[in-house]
C-alpha cells in the first residue's frame, strides 16, 4: 500500500468543500467511468472512431441531434472548432440510438465488473430521489439525459444517476461563471489556478491556443485575479464565490437527499476509488477535481 505521505495532495477547495461539492467529487469517477471507451465503440460497430469524437457525440446525443453550434454552447469551456469537428465526426460515424445503447451496455458491464456485485440500488434510489428535485431550466445537457428512459441494469442506473448529477452541476457552473463575467478560456484558467495547478496545461486540453490563453490570462491580471501565473487573494475569493453559487444551485438536490447525504457520499467515494484502482478513471487528483 502506498504510504500516506506519498499520496498526491488533494486540491485545497476539495478538502474544504461544502456537501454539494463533496458529493460532486465522489460521483465524478463513476459519471465518467470508461467514457468513450474502446468497448463502447466496438459494440457500436465503429472501433476506428477517435475517442474525442466518441466522447463529444455520446455526451451530446441525449439532447437529440442539435447543430454543432448548440453543442458548442452546451459544452461551454471547449474551443468551438475542436468540439464542432469532433461532433460531426461522431454523428457521421454512428447513429444516435446505436451509440447510446452501446454506451449503456458497455458501461453496465464494465462498472459491474469493477464494483464486483455490490448492491448499488439503495444508493440509486436515494440519488433518484434527489434528482426529482432538480430543476432543468437552462440546463440542456442535464435535461437531455433526463429525457432518456432509465437503464434496466443496476450499475447502468448508478452511472446514469451520477451522470445526471454531473451535468446538472456543470450546466449550473457555466451559468454562474458567465454571470461572473468570465469567458470560456478564462473559466478554464481560473479553475486550474484555483485548484493550485500550473497555468495553461489544463486549458490546453480544452483545445485553446496559446494566444487565447495569453489573452485570457492578461484579462484576469487586469481584474487582479491572477499574478505571475498564480491566483491572487482576490482571485481566490472571486472563484470561491462562483463555487458557492454553483453549490447553492445544487441545494434542492442536497435537501431532497437529506440525512442520507453523508452515507451516499461515502459509498460513492468507495466506488470511485474502485474505478480509479481499475484504471477506468484517472488517478490524477487535479483532473478529477477540475472535471
Amino acid at each position: 500500500m502506498t504510504d500516506e505521505l506519498e499520496k498526491p495532495a488533494l486540491p485545497g477547495p476539495v478538502l474544504v468543500g461544502r456537501p454539494a461539492r463533496r458529493l460532486r467529487d465522489a460521483f465524478e469517477p463513476i459519471a465518467m467511468h470508461n467514457i468513450a471507451h474502446r468497448s463502447i465503440l466496438e459494440r457500436a460497430g465503429v472501433p476506428e472512431l477517435d475517442r474525442l469524437a466518441a466522447y463529444v457525440w455520446a455526451r451530446a446525443a441525449p439532447m437529440g441531434e442539435p447543430s454543432a453550434e448548440v453543442v458548442v454552447a452546451a459544452f461551454g469551456v471547449f474551443e468551438p472548432g475542436l468540439i464542432s469537428a469532433a461532433y460531426e465526426r461522431g454523428r457521421a460515424a454512428v447513429p444516435r440510438d446505436v451509440l447510446l445503447a452501446a454506451q449503456e451496455e458497455a458501461i453496465a458491464e464494465s462498472l459491474g465488473e469493477v464494483l464486483a456485485g455490490a448492491d448499488v440500488l439503495p444508493v440509486v434510489h436515494v440519488l433518484r430521489h434527489g434528482l426529482e428535485a432538480a430543476d432543468g431550466t437552462a440546463r440542456a445537457l442535464f435535461s437531455g439525459l433526463r429525457s432518456l428512459a432509465w437503464p434496466k441494469e443496476p450499475t447502468a442506473q448508478l452511472w446514469r444517476a451520477c451522470n445526471m448529477l454531473r451535468e446538472h452541476r456543470g450546466d449550473g457552473h457555466l451559468a454562474a461563471s458567465i454571470a461572473a463575467g468570465l469567458d470560456p478560456v478564462q473559466m478554464n484558467v481560473m479553475t486550474e489556478v484555483w485548484l493550485g495547478g500550473p497555468l495553461g496545461p489544463y486549458t490546453r486540453t480544452r483545445g485553446w491556443s496559446e494566444p487565447r490563453i495569453t489573452a485570457a490570462t492578461a484579462a484576469l491580471e487586469v481584474r487582479g485575479f491572477v499574478a505571475n501565473g498564480a491566483i491572487t487573494e482576490s482571485g481566490r475569493q472571486f472563484r470561491d464565490d462562483i463555487e458557492a453559487v454553483t453549490d447553492a444551485m445544487q441545494e434542492p438536490i442536497v435537501a431532497a437527499i437529506g440525512s442520507d447525504l453523508e452515507w451516499v457520499t461515502g459509498q460513492l467515494q468507495e466506488w470511485a476509488a474502485a474505478c480509479i484502482a481499475s484504471g477506468t478513471f484517472t488517478a490524477d487528483v487535479f483532473k478529477r477535481a477540475a472535471g
